[in-house]
C-alpha cells in the first residue's frame, strides 16, 4: 500500500538506538521529524546540524526529530554501527535528537518503498494525529514544519499538490528501481563467488531491460575486460561506450568510459595499446572542451582523471598543469562542500608531487572513483536525487544497493 499523506505513520522499527533514548511508539499530539540519511551522502552532514537547530527551535511545540540510518556502505552491521559512531562523533558530536540504525532493511520496507522515496536524505513529518503529514526533501521542512505544528497544512492544497506531484514524479523512478533489483542481487552474489558468466548474464538482462543505464554498460565492460578477460569482445564494447559517451557530451559517461582505460588498479597489458591511447585521447579532448579552463564548471572529479591519461602517454607537464587547475577549482567557494574539499585535498596534493616527481598515482583515484557520481550530493533539485543502486564507480561500476543485499 501507498504511503502518503493523510496515510497512517508506520512504527519505528529499530533495534539500535546510537543517540538518545528508544521510541517505542508515536504519542498523539506530538510532531515527529523522521529523517532517512547515510554517511556516504554530502547533504546528511547538513541536514543532521540543521535538524539540531529545528529541534531546538519547535521543542515546546512538540516537535520530536529522529534520523535513521538505513543504507551503510558496509561489510556487515558491526563495521556499519562502529563507522557511524566514529562519523558522528566527529561530524556531530552535539545532537539533541535521537539516531537509529537499521541494518535489517525494515525501515526502508516500510517508509521509504511505500512512499516512492528514491534518495538521500528524505524526510518524512508525522503529525499530532499520527499520520503522515509530509514526505520529501528536507530543505523544505522551514516552509512545511510550521504548518504542520500549527494545524493548516494537511487539509491546505498546497499540501495535497505537492504529494500528488511527489508521486507522480518518483513513481516511475521507483518502479523501475524495483525492476533492476533483482538483477543487481544476482549481479552482486555472482560477483561475491567469482562467477563471472553469471554475473555477466545478469548484467545483459539488465541492458536489455534499461539500455542506457550507464551502470550496466559499465558493469559489461569491466566484466568482459577486466574479469574474464575477453579482449576480442571487450575491445569492441569499449569502442561503443567510448562513442555513445562522446555521442551523449555527458561528462559522466566520458569520465566513466575513461576510468576503465586508465584505472590504476587494472591490469591493461592485454588491451591493445595503440587503439586504448587513441580512445583516452579522443575521451579526454571531449572532456576538455565540454569542460574548458575557463569556464565556471568544477575541474576537481574531470581534470583530475583527464591528468591520468595524459601522464601515462608521457606529457607529464599537461598532467601536471590539469592537477593544478583541479587543485584551484577544489578551493573555490561554490566548487564542493568543507567535507568533500578536506577529502580530496591531500589525495590531489600527493598525486601532483608524485608527478612532479615521476611517479605513478593509484591512491587518488580510488577517491576519485568514490565521487564520480557524487559531484552532484550538493544540489537538491529533481534531478539531483541519489538513487539507491547507482555509482558510476570507474574501476568497478554499479553500487550494489545497501550492504546486507550483496550476500543474499
Amino acid at each position: 500500500m501507498a504511503l502518503q499523506m493523510e496515510s497512517l505513520a508506520p512504527s519505528i522499527k529499530v533495534e539500535t538506538w546510537l543517540r538518545g533514548e528508544p521510541l517505542s511508539s508515536f504519542q498523539p499530539g506530538k510532531v515527529y521529524v523522521v529523517s532517512f540519511w547515510a554517511t556516504w551522502c554530502g547533504p546528511s552532514v547538513a541536514l543532521l546540524l540543521d535538524l539540531v537547530e529545528l529541534q531546538e527551535k519547535y521543542k515546546n511545540g512538540g516537535l520530536e526529530v529522529i534520523a535513521i540510518a538505513a543504507d551503510e556502505d558496509a561489510s556487515s552491521a558491526d563495521e556499519a554501527r562502529t563507522k557511524l559512531d566514529a562519523w558522528l562523533t566527529d561530524k556531530c558530536s552535539d545532537l539533541n535528537y535521537r539516531i537509529a540504525f537499521d541494518p535489517t532493511g525494515k525501515m526502508n520496507k516500510f517508509w521509504m518503498e511505500p512512499s516512492f522515496s528514491v534518495g538521500l536524505p528524505t524526510s518524512f513529518v508525522v503529525d499530532r494525529d499520527g499520520r503522515i503529514a509530509f514526505v520529501g526533501p528536507p530543505r523544505q521542512l522551514d516552509e512545511v514544519l510550521p504548518k504542520v505544528l500549527y494545524g493548516s497544512w494537511r487539509a491546505s492544497d498546497e499540501a495535497k499538490a505537492a504529494d500528488i506531484e511527489r508521486i507522480a514524479r518518483n513513481g516511475a523512478i521507483a518502479r523501475e528501481q524495483a525492476l533492476r533489483k533483482p538483477i543487481n542481487d544476482r549481479f552482486w552474489a555472482a560477483v561475491k563467488l567469482e562467477d563471472w558468466k553469471t554475473a555477466l548474464s545478469a548484467i545483459e538482462e539488465g541492458i536489455a531491460l534499461v539500455p542506457d543505464d550507464i551502470n550496466f554498460r559499465l558493469a559489461h565492460v569491466h566484466l568482459v575486460l577486466h574479469k574474464m578477460h575477453d579482449m576480442w569482445t571487450g575491445v569492441p564494447l569499449m569502442r561503443e561506450l567510448v562513442r555513445d559517451a562522446i555521442e551523449r557530451n555527458s561528462e559522466d559517461w566520458m569520465l566513466a568510459a575513461l576510468g576503465q582505460l586508465f584505472g590504476p588498479t587494472q591490469d591493461h597489458s592485454r588491451f591493445p595499446s595503440a587503439e586504448r591511447f587513441a580512445m583516452g585521447k579522443e575521451l579526454s579532448e571531449h572532456i576538455l572542451a565540454l569542460n574548458p579552463p575557463q569556464g565556471d564548471r568544477p575541474k576537481f572529479r574531470s581534470y583530475s582523471a583527464v591528468a591520468r591519461y595524459y601522464y601515462d602517454s608521457g606529457k607529464k607537464d599537461r598532467a601536471i598543469e590539469l592537477l593544478r587547475l583541479a587543485l584551484k577549482s577544489l578551493g573555490g567557494p561554490d566548487s564542493a562542500s568543507d567535507d568533500l574539499r578536506q577529502h580530496l585535498l591531500p589525495d590531489l596534493l600527493q598525486a601532483l608531487a608524485n608527478y612532479k616527481a615521476g611517479r605513478t598515482v593509484t591512491a587518488l583515484f580510488a577517491q576519485l572513483s568514490k565521487v564520480i557520481s557524487r559531484g552532484s550530493h550538493r544540489a537538491t533539485g529533481r534531478g539531483k536525487f541519489i538513487k539507491r543502486g547507482v555509482n558510476l564507480n570507474v574501476y568497478w561500476p554499479v553500487r550494489p544497493f545497501p550492504w546486507r543485499d550483496r550476500s543474499k
